[in-house]
């Protein structure tokens, strides 16, 4: 699973740091740095959502640094 994460300036100022360290935690304490690989990208186009943009194999998310645990449960973990 590829799961990529903007950090460009738009989504950095939402949270993309707090964002990427919470998936980096998630997806160790699971034990799935084997099934998931995390990255960082620049902008990808939906600066006006509320969250920072994440994609799950090429699926758009909005996510708040707040959700993120949820997010991880339901569109990563529940998907492997």
């Amino acid at each position: 699973m590829k799961v990529k994460v903007c950090i460009g300036s738009s989504c950095h100022l939402k949270g993309s740091r707090n964002v990427v360290e919470s998936l980096q935690n998630l997806i160790k304490d699971n034990n799935l740095k084997d099934s998931v690989d995390l990255s960082g990208v620049f902008c990808m186009g939906r600066c006006k959502e509320n969250g920072v943009s994440v994609s799950v194999d090429d699926k758009l998310f909005s996510v708040v640094p707040d959700d993120v645990e949820d997010f991880f449960e339901n569109e990563i973990k529940a998907k492997l």
